[in-house]
């Protein structure tokens, strides 16, 4: 029999004192703004969600989140959500209490120059060390070059609009080396230009209550930084743009950010990550991956635009061996309300050795990604994928690998990986291509580890589309089909129970 799963939020379960699983988003509450996030409430197809505010009305949303700003420091407040229309009352409320007002410290008090010239390194580090808890270390309109920063708990970067941190492309600017993970393994690498905690596999966390937010730019040494890492060290010796490790409780927010050496947002061995209303852009970079949620927990991304040069999204949890052994899983990630402009994937994988479950992809639209909505792996890298929903999305196509050529060199994991448990509904990929499969699902030879238990349900596809079903069992398609109501051309292999 099929199995029917159904995503319930990771954070807490709906209760009937709060249905819809209301929550602030963590990180975000500072001493005026707080994002909130809810579970999308079915029903009614469009549903319109209203916000209010210690009983009065704040404003009104159709995405299941919604930022409140110009709020008193050091004040209680109640917020609830209802669908517009229902009856006000206390269901879905909570109750929180916003920051006390901190101190700033601008980096012009500390020597910084915005000339796009000076090296502000020492300036920006000496104000970011006296920031007392609670503070802002504020970088305001201007060009600030620097090398690595190392951030730490209890404060917030604030750029400002029209303010640039831009990262140097000296290589000797992100000395010394550091402890860190890329491409799944655990490795010496150049400090990025924004660095949060150290790594380690103990399961605590060493930088707490961080926010980076603003109007303004954060623009690393991109192309030319990355390939002076490579030259000086190897590939993967390069930093990212801004790396979290150990962290808890990091809001990222309200910013453009671009030209990372490699990846651009990367959080290890962390919990309680948001990442909002940001705009990354890394299209001519190598390995430019947008975010890369990687052994961590209670990821919220939402309202960000991705235009990259790899992954806009990739979910990891180390690869092969070591991951599988560390076993540290990638749990519980939130994708809503996003636009996928360009890049090769909103993905899982393919270092996924330490385990990826409960992912919720809601209310997003790809444009021509390489892979689409991809989850990929290979037969050495141990591991699972479960427990995945992709929703009301428009995307372009969708895949699921077992076998990719790259980045699959040292040696296997003691077993297969599982892949299973997945929930496509309510998808149009009506301007799919017909050059390919729009749908690729493959699984492993092995027949004790085929993809199993997925539903695709109410897509629509172009017309003669083609789906593709490789190593296979209980796989069920309904309402799959063109805007005609023709159906697509079914190639099925080496599987079992497959209904369309």
């Amino acid at each position: 029999m099929l199995l029917l799963f159904v995503f319930l939020s990771f954070k807490a379960a709906a209760t009937a004192t709060n249905p819809f699983n209301l929550l602030v988003a963590p990180g975000t509450l500072s001493e005026n703004t707080v994002a909130l996030l809810w579970d999308k409430q079915y029903g009614t197809p469009y549903n319109i969600y209203q916000v209010f505010l210690n009983g009065k009305a704040q404003g009104a949303t159709r995405k299941t989140n919604y930022t409140i700003e110009n709020l008193m420091p050091d004040t209680w407040y109640m917020v609830s959500v209802n669908i517009k229309g229902n009856k006000t009352s206390a269901l879905n409320s909570i109750r929180f209490k916003t920051k006390a007002k901190g101190k700033v410290y601008n980096i012009l008090d500390f020597g910084a120059k915005g000339d796009g010239i000076a090296s502000n390194t020492k300036a920006i580090q000496a104000a970011i060390d006296a920031c007392s808890a609670g503070g802002t270390v504020y970088i305001p309109k201007g060009t600030f070059i620097s090398g690595a920063l190392y951030l730490k708990s209890n404060m917030t970067l604030r750029i400002e609009e029209g303010g640039v941190l831009k990262g140097s492309t000296v290589v000797e600017d992100y000395l010394p080396m550091i402890l860190n993970r890329f491409e799944g393994w655990e490795l010496k690498t150049y400090a990025s230009l924004l660095n949060a905690g150290t790594l380690n596999r103990n399961g605590t966390y060493n930088v707490k209550d961080l926010r980076i937010t603003g109007k303004g730019t954060i623009s690393g040494g991109g192309k030319k930084l990355g390939d002076a890492m490579i030259k000086a060290s190897g590939i993967r010796s390069r930093g990212r743009l801004i790396c979290l490790m150990n962290c808890q409780n990091v809001s990222l927010s309200d910013l453009t950010i671009t030209e990372p050496p490699c990846w651009t947002i990367h959080y290890i061995y962390s919990n309680n990550i948001t990442c909002q209303n940001l705009n990354i852009i890394t299209v001519n970079i190598r390995n430019g991956d947008g975010i890369d949620p990687d052994s961590s927990t209670d990821a919220y991304i939402f309202n960000c635009t991705f235009d990259t040069g790899d992954d806009c999204i990739a979910i990891k949890s180390g690869k092969n061996p070591e991951g599988f052994f560390v076993a540290k899983p990638t749990k519980n990630v939130r994708i809503t309300d996003c636009d996928f402009k360009r890049g090769h994937g909103i993905s899982i994988g393919s270092e996924m050795s330490g385990g990826v479950i409960n992912v919720l992809v809601q209310d997003c639209k790809a444009g021509k990604l390489l892979h689409g909505m991809q989850i990929k792996g290979t037969k050495d890298r141990g591991g699972y994928v479960k427990n995945v929903t992709v929703t009301d999305c428009q995307l372009l196509q969708v895949t699921i690998f077992s076998a990719v050529n790259y980045n699959n060199d040292g040696e296997a994991a003691p077993q297969i990986p599982t892949f299973e448990n997945f929930v496509f509904k309510n998808i149009d990929m009506s301007m799919a291509s017909n050059a390919g499969a729009a749908i690729d699902i493959n699984g492993f030879k092995d027949p004790a580890h085929r993809l199993r238990n997925v539903i695709f349900t109410n897509i629509t596809l172009p017309e003669q589309s083609k789906i593709i079903v490789n190593d296979a069992e209980k796989i069920k398609f309904t309402e799959v089909k063109s805007a005609t109501g023709n159906k697509p051309l079914f190639m099925v292999n080496n599987s079992s129970e497959v209904i369309y």
